[in-house]
């Protein structure tokens, strides 16, 4: 994942193509037919022209614990804090006792809380609950602890099984009767107390199960001791019998299946900014760190042997989905199983590189292990492991990442360099795909990319997160990349929200992957899964609740794309929508970013050198608007103070929307923060503009970013950094759509934002397997596409099968409201040629038998 500053929780509907392209009208697909004029279009299909081949890894998923979507998501798990391992290092609100309360039955009474000392069940599991019981109450009676789990709480459903575990000891030599139950918020029973002896006073684990005898979502697991004494309680567990493909330790069945139906092709694991963020240094107990990067060989073992970490977003995280899990959910899947391992440079605005040459031998040797767990013989050190944990065949493991979206880019490679180098000496038939930064262009892209082309390095992973119109105006990225250099692997990439219309602007883009496959290789959708009641990031393919799970508008795009890939690609040409490029225009704008700053001498002029504002703040503020309604802007000694350091976006705007060719000028100056100043010009409104972002990421790098409808994109960008308390002169002249910045004087950059967003895009694919082309069209505008097709030769049947996803642009599928999803139709082709109008705002694939 890139750094935060490309993570806007988006509110304003993306229903705009700009530069050109047909606004979107606000009508839903139910209202009726489209009420704009058709436009015409033609389309080519050459079936004896020779396209690239496709893989059948074309397209997978990206798994990375962001959201919620690992403990109390995918991972069955339904108790929360199950063995008391929370911990305010994870995040501030957290303790042992997260998620647990005291629990009485009978007038039952004793002390309940948590313990780290030699009693413990193993130096990995290191907290444990101790309960003191005094006997005290009816018979019967009974004091512990109910667990609240996820959300709002454990989901049962009647009829359903749930096994229960605990690992317990008890002082008590005549033992102590555990009763388990589980009855929902407001105490009604869900099912049949679960009763269970523990006797001995050492760590020994017990199971039983729960039979649900009614549905309820709010479900409290609570498990009391009877008698006096000392009882020790630690991995508490429950776990749903019916996970997906009944495996024990398993994921929750309707995420996994919905994720299954994608058809994937591989599945990238275990993220994303999880992976290379945080310590490098293994689990060395007791005084280990909390915030490590992820290490495989925490993961794998007995659960209750594996150790916890804080996860990058900002929770905890139990490893008991770890890489065995993963290796089997790519194999039950179908899917190639593609792991990333830390380069040691940290990344998601860490930006840090660990210089300890031991350390990195270390993780080298980890990696090669690694691959000897999922390839090696049952015999062999690493293979016995995975043979034990129940898979005595091994994954087949081909493709190996090795760091994940690094802002620096030489020392990365160096450490790159050092694990490919291993790993080809030992295992020369994996291929070790190298990376490309956290953005689609800039300084750091191009300078990755020419280590990985120079080395020649089979793969290079692409990371980029940008608006729709990016998506719309790039469908010809790929068509210059140089057929004999790396292959692409485009790890993570969305257009920032859940809309039909940015599964639209995808929709368009992946048919220049498609027509590109003899370059991009492996293609995935970012992130997978998310819970709604607590997600990091936005968008996502997958939503969940404790209940329930649905697919995004985005989950049906590419569900039907990858469902029906092909094997070949089939040349074709179609018409293009006609581009008009007006001026750039806009007001001009001051902002911060968890910095505070002052500016001074806005000097704003036409390019006849008319004057359209001038303000050196003497006479207050006036003539500036408070847009974003964020921050402390106020006029101290002669300069426009933005004072709040912990304030993000804090626009400030001025002037007309209508300006155009004109030159601005402003003094700014960093009084204190983590970042430098922000400069906008060409401002429509806070959701549409452009700002030209100096001393950004963390004071990393400088960027001019566009925001369309909330959704950003980089236009041009460097390393500069600002420097505290310095006044620096900028000056940006905005000429049609060119745009010429100016730093101190010196010319720091310029741009032309003239690419035409083409809402009509095709590719034409050959499936084998049913002897079918496979026409896909994506029609992302408010006109209906009346297209004159040419097969190029006469097809075998009359009769096309059509899957046909249309919506309103700004339609979203919710747990309620399925808006956007797949119809099914035919269509009669007489002969080579036809004419079928494709709806407004639609993607169809017509299967015609060749």
């Amino acid at each position: 994942m890139p750094h935060p500053h490309l993570w806007p929780r988006l509110t304003v509907p993306v229903i705009a193509l700009l530069l050109g392209t047909l606004v979107a009208a606000p009508t839903r697909a139910e209202d009726g037919p489209s009420v704009v004029e058709a436009t015409d279009y033609s389309l080519t299909v050459h079936p004896g022209r020779t396209g690239p081949a496709i893989g059948d890894s074309m397209y997978g998923v990206f798994y990375e614990d962001i959201n919620h979507a690992a403990d109390g998501g995918l991972y069955a798990e339904l108790v929360q804090n199950r063995s008391f391992e929370y911990d305010r290092a994870d995040n501030a609100a957290y303790s042992p006792m997260t998620a647990w309360s005291e629990a009485s039955v009978s007038g039952g009474t004793g002390s309940a809380g948590t313990v780290d000392d030699d009693q413990r069940l193993n130096e990995r599991n290191r907290r444990y609950l101790r309960l003191d019981l005094d006997g005290a109450g009816d018979r019967g009676a009974g004091f512990g602890v109910t667990n609240s789990g996820y959300n709002e709480g454990l989901t049962l459903r009647r009829g359903e099984r749930y096994d229960f575990s605990v690992w317990a000891r008890t002082d008590r030599p005549t033992g102590t009767v555990l009763t388990v139950g589980a009855r929902t918020a407001d105490g009604a029973a869900l099912a049949e107390p679960l009763r269970i002896t523990a006797r001995g006073d050492r760590w020994t684990k017990y199971t039983g199960t729960l039979t649900a005898r009614t549905s309820a979502a709010d479900g409290r697991l609570t498990v009391t001791a009877g008698g006096s004494g000392t009882v020790r309680l630690d991995m508490i567990s429950l776990f749903p019998r019916d996970t997906y493909k009944g495996r024990a330790n398993g994921l929750r069945k309707d995420l996994a299946e919905k994720t299954a139906a994608l058809d994937p092709g591989f599945l990238r694991f275990p993220g994303g900014c999880i992976v290379n963020t945080g310590s490098h240094e293994a689990y060395e107990a007791p005084d280990w760190e909390r915030k490590r990067s992820y290490q495989w060989k925490d993961t794998i073992g007995p659960v209750e042997q594996r150790p916890v970490n804080a996860n990058f977003w900002g929770y905890n995280q139990t490893y008991g989905l770890g890489y065995y899990e993963y290796f089997q959910f790519a194999e039950d899947m179908g899917a190639m199983a593609l792991p990333v391992v830390p380069a040691l440079v940290t990344g998601c605005g860490q930006n840090k590189a660990t210089d300890d040459p031991a350390l990195l031998a270390r993780h080298i040797q980890d990696t090669l292990d690694l691959i000897e767990f999922a390839n090696g013989p049952a015999d062999s050190t690493w293979g016995a492991k995975r043979a034990a944990m129940g898979h005595p065949a091994p994954f087949g493991l081909t493709h190996l990442g090795v760091g994940n979206e690094e802002n620096l880019p030489d020392e990365y490679f160096a450490r790159f360099t050092e694990f490919r180098e291993a790993i080809e000496a030992r295992y020369p038939d994996i291929t070790v795909v190298g990376n490309s930064g956290p953005d689609d262009s800039g300084a750091t892209f191009d300078r990755a990319w020419q280590l990985n082309r120079d080395a020649g390095v089979a793969m290079v992973d692409e990371h980029y997160y940008n608006s729709p119109q990016w998506f719309l105006e790039n469908n010809a990225r790929y068509d210059t990349y140089d057929r004999q250099g790396p292959k692409v692997f485009l790890g993570e990439y969305a257009s920032l929200d859940n809309r039909f219309s940015n599964a639209l602007a995808e929709a368009a883009f992946m048919t220049g992957l498609e027509r590109n496959a003899d370059v991009v290789e492996l293609a995935s959708y970012a992130p997978l899964l998310a819970d709604t009641n607590d997600a990091q990031w936005r968008p996502d393919m997958i939503w969940f609740d404790n209940e329930k799970s649905w697919g995004s508008a985005n989950y049906e795009m590419q569900k039907l794309f990858m469902n029906n890939v092909g094997d070949r690609v089939v040349p074709s040409a179609a018409s293009s929508t006609p581009a008009t490029t007006a001026p750039i225009t806009g007001a001009v704008g001051l902002s911060t970013w968890a910095t505070s700053a002052a500016y001074d001498d806005v000097q704003v002029t036409g390019a006849d050198g008319s004057r359209l504002l001038s303000d050196d703040f003497t006479a207050g503020d006036a003539q500036w608007t408070k847009a974003a309604g964020r921050g402390t802007w106020a006029v101290q000694d002669g300069a426009y103070v933005q004072s709040d350091q912990s304030a993000e976006n804090t626009l400030v705007t001025a002037g007309d929307t209508g300006w155009q060719n004109y030159d601005m000028k402003v003094r700014a100056t960093k009084k204190a923060g983590k970042e430098g100043f922000l400069v906008a010009f060409g401002v429509k409104d806070t959701g549409n503009t452009y700002w030209w972002n100096l001393g950004g990421w963390g004071n990393t790098r400088s960027a001019v970013e566009k925001t369309v409808d909330g959704a950003k994109q980089t236009m041009t960008e460097d390393a500069t950094t600002i420097e505290t308390g310095r006044a620096y002169d900028i000056h940006v002249q905005v000429r049609g759509r060119q745009v010429t910045l100016f730093l101190d004087g010196e010319r720091w950059g310029t741009f032309t934002d003239d690419k035409p967003a083409e809402p009509f895009r095709q590719v034409v694919t050959r499936d084998d397997a049913t002897g079918e082309l496979v026409v896909k069209v994506v029609n992302a505008q408010a006109a209906d596409a009346r297209t004159r097709i040419d097969l190029g030769a006469k097809p075998a049947s009359r009769t096309a099968r059509l899957t046909t996803l249309q919506a309103a642009p700004d339609a979203v599928n919710t747990a309620e409201d399925r808006q956007v999803a797949p119809r099914k139709s035919t269509l009669r082709v007489d002969g080579r040629a036809f004419t079928h109008t494709f709806p407004a705002h639609s993607v169809t694939f017509l299967r015609i038998k060749e």
